[in-house]
């Protein structure tokens, strides 16, 4: 019977050994997946799971804005801060504290978040309330919206003076109420 026992303790170390060689090869195989799936989350992916967390965006031209995410659309974020909303175009981000560590999938978000930049600012005409836009420039516009176009808004920053200020130079918008 020895030689039996030691037949089996020779197969049963080798299907162990075999075992460890799928889990080396598995673990590198997930390893790299891992890596290529995580190649195609975006920033835009990663503030949507951080909706209603407080964050903190370093902005180009503004500095850092700290506050409340409170609604993401396509291309920018709402903050609600201590000194009062920011809308931030997120192509003027330049980096993020705070964020979840999760995101979410674009298919998954609502219809409602497509609305781009120009819905941020035709908002901002209807209540016609005062704002501060600020350029990536560091240049900044102070006034009401009057009019928005496909990729420019009217600020009116003086009586019967109007400003056209282009989408792709806003760094972000502040209120002013």
């Amino acid at each position: 019977m020895a030689w039996e026992e030691e037949l089996f303790a020779v197969l049963d170390d080798l299907e162990q050994q075999a075992d460890a060689l799928f889990d080396a090869e598995r673990a590198a195989e997930l390893a790299d997946r891992s890596r290529a799936e995580y190649g195609a989350v975006t920033l835009a992916s990663r503030l949507m799971a951080s909706v209603g967390a407080e964050v903190v965006l370093g902005v180009v031209g503004v500095g850092r804005v700290a506050g409340e995410l409170q609604r993401l659309g396509t291309g920018w974020a709402l903050l609600r801060g201590p000194g009062g909303d920011w809308v931030v175009h997120l192509a003027a981000v330049e980096e993020v504290l705070g964020a979840s560590a999760r995101s979410v999938p674009e298919v998954a978000w609502s219809p409602l978040t497509r609305l781009g930049l120009g819905s941020a600012f035709r908002r901002l005409g209807e209540t016609g309330e005062r704002c501060l836009v600020h350029l990536r420039s560091g240049t900044r516009a102070e006034g009401r919206v009057l009019r928005v176009g496909t990729d420019f808004a009217e600020v009116e920053v003086a009586r019967e003076r109007v400003q056209l200020v282009a989408f792709a130079a806003v760094a972000a918008i502040q209120s002013r109420s």
